[in-house]
């Protein structure tokens, strides 16, 4: 067992990405689809067969900085895992194109949740359960490996709370540099059961509440990885109504704050309560505040209206808001039920641009959602009081303690420059999707989308729903480089690139 543990990151990834085939083979079986059940089963064993002759290959493979050989690996994890993982969808279904299923792998795995294939049942079960199997499995994938690889290097957000520079030498355990090996084994350890027994929970309430088994257990993958993959087409909302969509804004926390997660975790943090992290309260108030601003702007709308005075819908309505706001903050996706009441039951119009702004600020640090993370915007939220407050009192002295005065500065400083390759980053793949033929709206929709990993974006943000299946191929190979690019961060690609990686 320790012989496998040494071998390479992405080898090992690759072979737990082969193992996996063989859960949606076995539901084919069951479902008694023989020929998508061969597709997977061959897929895995050939896989299985050309991963152990790697593994022989790279047995006594040391790299000199195995810090940056497994940032090296994260990356090669997006870059080279979604075309195995293709492998079995591109033969289970007959009328596709291998781009078409490098695609998808890509949207899942990155937990975007973007799908070419608008019509659900041009899928049988047992791929719509690959996908949000992928999805859920690149969500552990990027939890894991921002506390293990990311939080050390102080990447992934913590740049802006801790006390050395972004992509240094990391945390000191016991007076000795951690083995990256040992924290990724930890730290997966340590994940896996509270990530896997939240998913069943959510399974479990979704059941309850009356989805369909498959559709429960996608949904509850789905919302714990921040995928947004459902069986129900590209527009996903529980079937059990909102009793199911309760259930799943429950969950929906886990990606705001990675302290809502019941395991200890490695990684800078401001020494406050639960009740004050400031990821968990701007998260409120961007949940709260804009649904509630836009529930009354619609009630206004509705007084000289018999809608005024129908509470249920008022409250459906608010509802509607509240749940949409956080699936699109935490980059998930799902639209409630209710959504159309909150458009449509005093008659106005409510534009989905706001989902864009939502998608953009995105959930958590080190949790699975995209976005440029709470944490940072709250960085330049404390930043811009600290400099209002300069312009009444020009010499006050910043309070909160030496954390505070490094999150109003340093960290504000390093979460602008994020905020700005984020910004460039737009740009250049909106850039590109106008070259390859876009106009500039759609481009500006999908590369959005791509980049803050919230691929159902591409259906509310615009005047009219956009479908990934109608881009050209040259297209769907940008958005797909973009949303590497958005799940691995700008940040970390940067860190990979620089100069002193070279030089080892």
């Amino acid at each position: 067992m320790r012989r496998l543990l040494d071998l390479p990151l992405l080898v090992i990834l690759l072979g737990i990405g082969a193992l996996a085939m063989l859960l949606p083979a076995a539901h084919a079986v069951v479902m008694d689809d023989h020929r998508v059940a061969r597709a997977f089963f061959y897929s895995a064993l050939v896989c299985l067969m050309l991963i152990a002759m790697l593994a022989l290959a790279t047995a006594t493979y040391r790299p000199a900085d195995r810090a940056r050989s497994h940032l090296a690996a994260l990356l090669g994890a997006y870059l080279v895992l979604p075309v195995m993982l293709a492998l079995p969808f591109d033969q289970a279904v007959r009328d596709t194109a291998f781009h078409n299923a490098w695609f998808e792998m890509v949207s899942a795995f990155t937990t975007t949740g973007a799908t070419v294939y608008d019509d659900p049942a041009r899928l049988p079960d047992s791929l719509h359960l690959w996908r949000a199997l992928v999805g859920w499995m690149g969500g552990f994938f990027a939890l894991t490996m921002a506390v293990a690889v990311l939080a050390p290097m102080n990447l992934g957000g913590f740049e802006v709370i801790a006390p050395r520079p972004a992509g240094g030498a990391g945390l000191l355990l016991g007076g000795r540099l951690p083995d990256p090996g040992e924290r990724v084994l930890r730290h997966a350890v340590d994940l896996l059961p509270v990530y896997a027994g939240l998913t069943l929970a959510l399974w479990v309430l979704l059941l309850m509440a009356g989805d369909p088994g498959l559709v429960a257990l996608c949904h509850a993958m789905s919302v714990l990885s921040t995928s947004g993959i459902s069986p129900l087409g590209p527009m996903p909302a529980p079937v059990s109504g909102v009793t199911g969509e309760l259930a799943m804004a429950l969950f929906l926390v886990f990606a705001l704050t990675r302290r809502a997660l019941p395991v200890r975790l490695t990684g800078p943090r401001l020494p406050v309560p639960f009740w004050r992290d400031p990821e968990v309260r701007l998260a409120l108030t961007l949940v709260l505040a804009v649904p509630g601003l836009l529930f009354l702007r619609n009630y206004v709308g509705a007084i000289e209206t018999a809608a005024a005075e129908d509470l249920p819908a008022a409250l459906r309505a608010l509802w509607g808001g509240v749940f949409s706001a956080l699936s699109f903050v935490t980059t998930t996706g799902f639209v409630s039920q209710a959504w159309a009441d909150t458009r449509l039951w005093s008659g106005l119009d409510t534009p989905g641009l706001l989902f864009m702004g939502f998608a953009i600020i995105g959930g958590g640090v080190a949790t699975t959602a995209g976005g440029v993370k709470l944490l940072r915007v709250y960085a330049l939220f404390r930043h811009a009081q600290r400099e209002i407050e300069r312009l009444v009192h020009p010499h006050s002295v910043g309070g909160q303690g030496m954390g505070g005065r490094r999150l109003q500065h340093d960290g504000a400083q390093l979460a602008w420059i994020f905020f700005m390759l984020v910004a460039a980053s737009i740009g250049l793949f909106v850039a590109a999707l106008t070259l390859a033929g876009l106009a500039f709206e759609p481009a500006l929709v999908f590369g959005v989308a791509a980049l803050t990993t919230t691929g159902p974006l591409a259906q509310v943000a615009a005047a009219e729903p956009l479908s990934w299946a109608q881009l050209a191929p040259a297209a769907k190979a940008i958005l797909g480089l973009a949303m590497i690019v958005g799940r691995l961060e700008t940040l970390a690609l940067v860190a990979l690139l620089a100069p002193d990686a070279w030089r080892r």
